[in-house]
């Protein structure tokens, strides 16, 4: 089939390479603009055009609403447009111009997860098992019938961007699988199920605020799933301290000290928190305007006081 591929981000590139080694043709990759990024604001492209550049593909960052983007798109001639995390709305006229549709690959086991953050939310929901979805695309968020899926376990220490690593590998292969089988006439899309439905919008920054009174099990995945993206992060004299992942403590009565939600008890090797019910012990951490860091070194630096806590002041 001649397909556009649309995606930006690096959870995009294993799709796009995997197409372009496939039996179909990638005529076109549609991605965002270069945007500014970092202290200098430079300019710069989506990892999946520089991919798109590498393999000689065309290059289209026209806005879907743009005048013209239609047109230009019927010209084409194409068949399907595969997409993973393209990040701009297709009006309607845009989404009836291939035979096949839009398909797009979504990280999670639809109808669960709808949205931008499905692998965050997943994993700071506590969910064992996720995966990734194939499905027609409509004006509803991620409501379209499904083409295909895959799961995934999540294991005990995974961060979101670990997870999204291995679903957009894994995913890579079940969007090409789609593509034959449409290609084939032999896949039936399905529409999704009425139960099971749960939304996960993108996370803001105050999501991603560590609340020392939940129990350390509710920390360690909102930890985890805040990493790399946003990072959570918490206050120390006024200040945001990010904080990477955790790991759960021995018990009060093993380490031999009681802790309050916050409280910080330093050590020559590790750094302990209080939670709700057990401590956590701290991995590394950025404080404000400087590199991450271990715990143990940040906790000599800034010289704990006995009886301080994280997160009990505002922001200054």
């Amino acid at each position: 089939m001649r397909l556009l591929f649309a995606g930006s981000p690096q959870a995009a590139v294993p799709s796009l390479r995997a197409l372009a080694a496939s039996a179909h043709e990638v005529v076109a990759v549609l991605t965002r603009p270069d945007a500014p990024v970092g202290r200098g604001r430079r300019r710069e492209p989506t990892p999946v055009r520089r991919v798109a550049e590498e393999l000689g593909i065309e290059v289209i960052t026209d806005r879907p609403r743009d005048d013209g983007f239609a047109e230009r798109l019927a010209a084409l001639d194409l068949d399907c447009c595969p997409v993973v995390a393209y990040g701009e709305i297709l009006p309607a006229e845009v989404l009836a111009i291939p035979e096949h549709g839009w398909v797009n690959l979504h990280f999670s086991l639809l109808p669960a997860w709808r949205g931008a953050a499905p692998v965050q939310r997943a994993i700071i929901a506590g969910d064992e098992v996720t995966g990734a979805s194939t499905f027609v695309i409509e004006q509803g968020l991620d409501t379209g019938p499904v083409l295909g899926s895959m799961t995934e376990t999540i294991r005990d220490r995974d961060t979101s961007g670990e997870l999204l690593e291995r679903l957009a590998e894994g995913g890579a292969e079940l969007l090409v699988a789609t593509m034959d089988g449409l290609a084939a006439s032999r896949l039936e899309a399905r529409p999704q199920a009425v139960d099971g439905v749960s939304t996960a919008p993108k996370l803001q920054p105050a999501d991603a605020r560590i609340d020392w009174t939940r129990r350390r099990s509710a920390i360690d995945r909102l930890v985890r799933g805040c990493t790399p993206a946003p990072g959570a992060w918490t206050t120390f004299r006024g200040h945001r301290l990010r904080i990477g992942p955790v790991t759960c403590a021995d018990t009060g009565a093993d380490t031999g000290v009681s802790l309050r939600p916050g409280e910080i008890h330093p050590g020559k090797r590790e750094v302990l928190v209080g939670t709700a019910d057990q401590p956590v012990r701290l991995g590394q951490v950025t404080p404000v305007g400087k590199k991450a860091m271990d715990a143990a070194d940040w906790a000599r630096g800034v010289r704990i006081e006995p009886g301080e806590r994280l997160g009990e002041d505002e922001v200054s």
